[in-house]
């Protein structure tokens, strides 16, 4: 991991994002890169120095916007760190993804800015559609404090699909932490089955990983996916939820796109979603 992203809006959830990207960025010697998005009522970039001052309150957020990113660079400087910090104005999601592109990100760290902790109040409705369409692994933290390293990473999937290149992310994550990986499989009422079959796919999955050491299979039956989630959670603990998602369905089949966004809202623990190509 050699350049980590953090598009940020400076809300509180945001700032917990910047102190896990510095974080992981120490811990992988990376470089990192703070990234702000603002919209403006005229297009400020091309706007001349002397019309500025028709839009006071303007001039004051950018300002506000340079400092605290300004903040940002220091501390992650005072980690040792190499930083960049980008204010950019008026665009939206390709913005963001032409940045990660151009600088070849190797992963992207932000935020949940509202009180519910939903989605489509990250940074705008940008941060659902980075989820869906980076190349790069996403961590979105949420309301929860982040532990990091992780010491519990859960990686959920069906393990009926190919989602072998994702769980190397994982690996090399847990790897680097000293984390323990926990494999779970839902059975809903469309493959109810005994548990012991349900760990087939598990046990099946894991040979291509022979060298795996620190991991446990889990397999809940539940009437729905995002049930047997939320029961996990109740007696497991856990620092990072991993994930999978396909660019243009959206989640693997594991999960419809209403389970996937209703676990990345909901859960108060970070996500880590993994874009997979078809």
């Amino acid at each position: 991991m050699k350049n980590i992203l953090v598009p940020t809006d400076f809300s509180e959830n945001c700032n917990k994002a910047a102190e896990l990207g510095i974080k992981m960025a120490k811990l992988y010697n990376s470089e990192i890169h703070f990234f702000h998005l603002m919209n403006t009522p005229v297009d400020w970039i091309n706007l001349d120095k002397e019309k500025e001052k028709r839009y006071p309150q303007t001039v004051q957020q950018i300002g506000s916007a340079r400092a605290d990113l300004r903040e940002l660079g220091l501390k992650a400087e005072r980690e040792g760190l190499k930083c960049r910090t980008f204010l950019e104005f008026d665009g939206g999601l390709a913005n963001i993804l032409k940045h990660s592109g151009h600088f070849h990100h190797d992963f992207i760290v932000t935020g949940s800015s509202g009180t519910q902790g939903g989605v489509r109040e990250l940074l705008g409705s940008n941060v659902e559609k980075i989820v869906r369409k980076a190349d790069v692994p996403v961590i979105v933290v949420k309301n929860k404090e982040v532990s990091f390293p992780f010491k519990d990473i859960v990686f959920v999937s069906d393990f009926l699909e190919d989602v072998s290149e994702a769980f190397k992310q994982v690996i090399s994550i847990a790897k680097k932490c000293g984390a323990h990986i926990h494999l779970l499989r839902v059975n809903t009422q469309t493959d109810f089955n005994s548990i012991e079959q349900g760990l087939n796919p598990l046990k099946k999955f894991l040979e291509r990983f022979p060298d795996l050491e620190k991991y446990s299979m889990n397999v809940y039956n539940e009437p729905a996916v995002e049930t047997g989630i939320n029961n996990y959670f109740k007696y497991n603990d856990a620092d990072l939820i991993a994930m999978c998602t396909h660019g243009r369905t959206g989640f693997l089949s594991l999960f419809s796109k209403s389970i996937a966004e209703g676990v990345t809202n909901h859960s108060e623990l970070p996500v880590m979603t993994i874009h997979i190509k078809k």
